[in-house]
């Protein structure tokens, strides 16, 4: 991709296995990943002024309004690792107004990456998950499943509260709703890729299309609309540029 340093969006449902691409995509092409919780709490812990006035809405349980996310993701786009390594920017923007308000204050991606996986293969996914949270590690009852000889091991796994069928389903649905929304903005930049295939087949196709311009520009589409609901963040040289929602 030429001398341009990376700068990407990458999309996703819950359970797609967006984590683990964005490992591989950061080993690949050694650009910063971006999460917007991460970055949220790095200004609130360094008391920076938007750091304090997002902080005075998670205190209230209450949304961090869009404005305030969208100057902490410049803010942090800004510093001298992204300017020299590029960057992959994890979930964000979550919803069409996000995407408008992101371009509208110059922040502009190479490429988006979206990862597709039939919303009944990520139900399946995400209800068979188990954690062991004295390491962290993640479980799956079928496809990764932890050793039933190891007693004390099972005994402390944890089924999260939201890995049910129905908790899974509406956040499917509302995820569907904001990336409709997004997209729009990204026609030009964006990529499509099977998230049932191998990890690393997907990882190599990906690879691969990162290193391919999809536009000069290096802009969204014009003429989008302000879809998708209002996506405040709640408290709790050229790089290439990757986008996953």
């Amino acid at each position: 991709m030429s001398g341009e340093k990376p700068r990407i969006i990458i999309a996703g449902a819950p359970a797609s296995g967006k984590g683990t691409q964005c490992e591989l995509i950061v080993e690949k092409f050694g650009v910063v990943h971006i999460s917007t919780g991460d970055a949220l709490r790095a200004q609130v812990k360094a008391e920076t002024e938007l750091g304090m006035k997002a902080k005075e809405f998670m205190e209230s349980g209450g949304l961090v309004p869009d404005e305030l996310i969208i100057g902490i993701v410049k803010a942090r786009l800004a510093e001298d690792d992204c300017k020299t390594k590029g960057w992959l920017l994890d979930g964000f923007p979550r919803t069409g107004v996000q995407a408008e308000a992101m371009i509208g204050a110059g922040i502009h991606a190479t490429h988006f990456v979206l990862l597709e996986v039939p919303d009944e293969i990520l139900v399946e996914r995400c209800v068979g998950r188990r954690s062991d949270p004295d390491t962290g590690k993640i479980y799956h009852l079928k496809f990764h499943p932890p050793p039933e000889d190891d007693a004390e091991l099972m005994a402390r796994l944890v089924h999260r509260a939201d890995d049910t069928a129905e908790a899974m389903g509406n956040r499917i649905k509302s995820y569907h709703e904001n990336v409709k929304a997004v997209t729009p903005f990204y026609e030009r930049l964006m990529q499509t890729f099977d998230g049932q295939a191998e990890k690393t087949g997907i990882a190599d196709k990906v690879a691969a299309f990162l290193g391919t311009t999809p536009s000069s520009s290096g802009g969204a589409s014009g003429g989008a609309s302000r879809g998708g609901t209002s996506g405040g963040e709640r408290g709790g040289g050229a790089v290439p540029r990757i986008l996953m929602a």
